[in-house]
């Protein structure tokens, strides 16, 4: 074997160009089960092979992920005393990440609050469709983070901490809990096929966790995997022993370099590339959907973009075995919640293209008995200021912002925290973001201080409690 090791090694490299023809670029992570690929990979933890810490009440999620930063006091959190102070000094002043620019002048919203359902909880006229599902939701006012700019508050959010190089939220349920489709990705990204994210894949990366964890970005629009298609001249029977022979030489490769984690993804990769093709356009071919259900989603109305779309996909993905799919904006005058300027216009036409399509898919997993459990979240990294940016703008607000929560075991019709009368600081039940994390990983299932994995030394974790002392809200929780 040693002594024909060298033209192996050629016809390795040789093969690889080929396959990539004919496989293309397939990263499905983490389709491997967690009885072996996970187990192996374990690390310190003991959920890598899929065992829960206690009963789980949710099985699945759809994060709903509001880039840019949604403006609390114009969506979900009223502040009728601000209008006492319109063009009068915000008392106290604000913390703004564009200082030189903020008036520090009060700016009340414009836009009308109504109270919704049995609940009576608040909305704005932005948002009527959302709104018909207060019932179902649990409204948190009292959010807060760490870090005043996006990629800090972004990778806040997704990975624990403001620093890159961290497992997001998504790669650690991945680890724990395994793939319930051996065909599909467990973890699905799904955004604007026009436009990169901002912060790239960090918004979806692995991390330090093995690399079958990572998030799988798929595209809304024409083949959501490029080259499933084999090219002219390749029949399956040719691709399935170029695979065989690949796998071969990839675990002889192994047997070499057993620290490079990325071999594991890379054999999963190759050796499901013949197979997945069907499953993923079934998954994610909306024709198969009525005219009833296009037009609930709003797939017939420009306004909704392709985001109408995207949430559909993710219900679908959800129905056939996918744990975590992550839906982002399209980009609508770039970062879409990020209102410096023009903020009255604009939030009034990004509210319209994510309200009926997010509160379409909630509607649609409780018709379908999927929203027990299934975990919804509707979250931004930061909110926004109470006074005025510029001529007609909002900046940055690490200090008090809003989330929405359904289905999974949360609280339905409760609006949890508050704020003061400007929606700028919190006042009651303050909710870090490792809290909420902490929480969503216990409806799983999973004991947050628990599931960790052995990186540089120390036993890493998503909330990383023996620094935060963060612990889940039970109160967010039904029983």
């Amino acid at each position: 074997m040693n002594r024909s090791l060298p033209s192996l090694l050629l016809s390795r490299r040789t093969l690889l160009r080929q396959i990539a023809q004919g496989a293309g670029w397939l990263s499905l992570a983490g389709l491997l089960d967690a009885s072996s690929s996970f187990a192996s990979s374990s690390g310190s933890t003991d959920t890598a092979a899929g065992i829960a810490h206690f009963p789980a009440r949710a099985k699945r999620i759809i994060l709903l992920f509001q880039h840019g930063g949604p403006s609390q006091i114009d969506l979900f959190d009223p502040k009728p005393e601000l209008l006492k102070y319109v063009g009068k000094p915000m008392p106290g002043g604000v913390e703004a990440f564009f200082d030189q620019q903020d008036s520090s002048l009060c700016s009340p919203s414009p836009f009308q609050f109504r109270q919704h359902g049995e609940c009576g909880m608040h909305f704005s006229e932005l948002l009527p469709h959302l709104s018909h599902c207060a019932d179902d939701l649990l409204m948190i006012r009292s959010m807060h983070t760490l870090v005043n700019d996006h990629e800090g508050a972004l990778r806040h959010f997704q990975t624990g901490k403001p620093r890159a190089g961290r497992p997001s939220i998504g790669a650690w349920l991945t680890y724990a809990l395994g793939t319930q489709n051996r065909k599909l990705p467990p973890y699905v990204v799904l955004s604007d096929p026009n436009h990169d994210q901002v912060d790239g894949n960090r918004n979806w990366t692995s991390g330090f966790l093995p690399p079958l964890c990572q998030g799988t970005p798929l595209r809304c629009d024409g083949e959501a995997l490029f080259d499933l298609e084999l090219p002219d001249g390749i029949i399956p029977q040719m691709q399935q022993d170029n695979l065989a022979l690949l796998e071969l030489l990839n675990r002889e490769h192994q047997k070499q370099f057993k620290h490079l984690g990325d071999l594991d993804a890379r054999i999963a990769n190759n050796a499901l590339a013949g197979q997945i093709g069907e499953e993923i356009r079934s998954a994610m071919d909306l024709s198969q959907e009525t005219a009833q259900t296009h037009q609930a989603y709003g797939m017939n109305d420009q306004d909704t973009g392709t985001y109408s779309r995207r949430c559909l996909m993710a219900r679908r993905l959800l129905e056939r075995g996918v744990r975590f799919v992550a839906v982002f904006n399209d980009a609508i005058m770039g970062d879409p919640w990020d209102t410096h300027s023009e903020h009255n216009a604009r939030i009034r036409k990004i509210s319209r293209n994510v309200d009926q399509p997010c509160a379409a898919l909630i509607q649609d997993l409780k018709q379908r008995g999927l929203l027990e459990d299934t975990v919804v979240m509707w979250i931004g990294e930061f909110g926004r200021l109470p006074v005025t940016q510029g001529k007609d703008g909002r900046d940055h607000n690490r200090h008090a912002f809003t989330a929405l929560v359904a289905g999974g075991g949360f609280r339905r019709g409760m609006t949890y925290g508050a704020t003061d009368d400007f929606g700028y600081k919190i006042t009651k039940n303050p909710l870090a973001v490792g809290e909420l994390h902490a929480t969503l990983l216990r409806q799983f299932g999973l004991d947050h201080a628990k599931l960790t994995y052995r990186h540089q030394g120390r036993d890493e974790s998503l909330t990383d409690t023996d620094i935060t002392g963060v612990q889940p809200r039970l109160e967010l929780v039904e029983g």
